[in-house]
């Protein structure tokens, strides 16, 4: 028997970034009412917060439009947000976005405990984080399924729509399949954004599909 979603399963497609000394918090601002995601900055675990916490330093905040998802390396886990992103057309209705830009941010504070050699091949790693922050060709929707034809979506009927967006998904198609098991595993469902990856013309897909 299938998972039927509900309303507090459906993704946030508005965010605000909190960033404190110890944590981030992505805390929703679409009027869902959702509680606010709280990532350790010393080890990336996560759990959900229903207030913000007081501080005594001024926290910076940027708005964001989603989270990627976490990446873990040798010594730390790595945050991976959408902070610009930009209507490019519609899929059986619904809104297509493309992602304008990317942002890292590391949650490795226990790198400071790793060997040298760790931190040397950790700096390499980040390297290549900031090449992934610069991928283009990415696209998203916060209410439809990508990764199916609407042939293939007509085929599995619409009792497959009450399932999170991400249940719905192929995996093969999901550019941050890897990235969003984190978040899969800590029952995450309205964070959980499926990102596909291609040089499709979204303007047509209504009438090609």
């Amino acid at each position: 028997m299938m998972e039927k979603a509900d309303s507090s399963k459906k993704l946030y497609s508005r965010l605000r970034l909190w960033e404190f000394p110890d944590q981030y918090i992505v805390e929703p601002t679409d009027g869902s009412c959702g509680s606010s995601l709280v990532i350790s900055r010393k080890d990336g675990s996560m759990s959900l917060i229903d207030e913000l916490p007081e501080s005594s330093s001024v926290p910076k905040i940027r708005p964001i439009f989603g989270v990627v998802g976490m990446l873990k390396l040798l010594a730390g886990s790595y945050l991976i947000v959408i902070t610009e992103h930009e209507c490019v057309g519609s899929y059986l209705g619904h809104p297509i976005f493309k992602v304008s830009s990317l942002k890292i941010f590391p949650c490795n504070h226990s790198l400071e405990n790793s060997s040298a050699e760790q931190k040397k091949m950790e700096t390499e790693f980040s390297g290549l984080l900031n090449i992934a922050e610069k991928t283009s060709g990415l696209y998203f929707s916060y209410e439809t399924n990508l990764t199916l034809s609407a042939q293939r979506l007509n085929d599995l009927g619409d009792e497959s729509k009450l399932l999170p967006l991400w249940r719905q998904a192929e995996p093969r198609f999901l550019w941050n399949n890897y990235m969003l098991e984190v978040l899969i595993d800590n029952k995450l469902d309205p964070y959980i954004l499926p990102v596909v990856q291609g040089n499709i013309l979204i303007s047509l897909l209504d009438s090609v599909f």
